[in-house]
């Protein structure tokens, strides 16, 4: 039975609505894709009244967008939650969170299939795809010179040649899966691993850190996972319209990714 009406007025219960929407999306999309999704869809798959989406979101567009931010904050979660203390086990999480999220992979590679119309029309560019592992440009510079400082990175590389290369390493494992002979080609679940691995070969200095250096290191980690995850929830609280506090109380700024 849809169920009529604006919006709640309170957070909690405002939030968990634009949840189930963003669900019902989700499922929708990935079934049919962007352009043969519609609100009305999306309205029967919620149980919402196809006005109420209106009034969280004033776009289809916009609404995939808070989409793609809630799957952003659920993979920032999971990543903090697995502590990774060097660049090779950001890399690896990092991956592993986005292979698990197939609308977030879409993006990445640009896949009219899922994005449709979207990608046609380039609404989503490279820059757009680049902010799913690097976040904020400058806070990754940032990140990589403090573990350059410590020894952590080979010398002479420069910062923006470095963010090419993982940004390559990345899209080239993802853009060549299903490529290649499936004999040939590694299994789903190692491509986290292996795509670390090529990027820590690459850029890394391959030298064992001292204590000081490890700690360093790990610590700003911490610190760019953090402020990752902080930029995301904050974009996302935007899109479904709630103070950031009532997603940190309800325990709902993970998504049901």
């Amino acid at each position: 039975m849809v169920r009529t009406g604006r919006p709640p007025q309170d957070p909690a219960s405002r939030l968990e609505r634009a949840h189930r929407i963003l669900d019902a999306a989700a499922e929708l999309i990935l079934r049919w894709g962007y352009d043969k999704t519609t609100i009305d869809d999306v309205a029967r798959g919620a149980g919402v009244a196809k006005g109420t989406i209106y009034l969280h979101w004033k776009t289809r567009e916009e609404l995939f967008s808070a989409l793609l931010r809630r799957d952003r904050v659920a993979m920032l979660e999971e990543v903090a939650a697995a502590a990774p203390a060097t660049l090779r086990e950001l890399v690896r999480e990092l991956a592993a969170g986005l292979l698990r999220r197939p609308l977030m992979t879409a993006l990445m590679t640009g896949d009219s299939e899922v994005l449709g119309k979207l990608v046609r029309q380039k609404r989503l560019g490279a820059a757009d795809a680049s902010q799913v592992l690097a976040g904020q440009m400058a806070a990754f510079e940032d990140y990589l010179a403090v573990l350059g400082r410590h020894g952590a990175l080979r010398p002479g590389g420069v910062p923006g040649e470095r963010i090419s290369v993982l940004s390559a390493v990345l899209y080239g494992f993802l853009m060549t899966r299903g490529m290649l002979p499936p004999a040939s080609g590694p299994a789903e679940e190692r491509l986290p691993a292996l795509i670390a691995e090529t990027v820590d070969l690459a850029i890394g200095s391959g030298t064992p850190l001292d204590e000081e250096g490890a700690r360093a290191v790990r610590q700003a980690t911490f610190g760019y996972i953090d402020g990752m995850r902080e930029i995301a929830l904050t974009k996302l609280a935007a899109s479904l319209d709630v103070p950031v506090e009532t997603m940190a109380l309800t325990g709902a700024e993970g998504g049901r990714a």
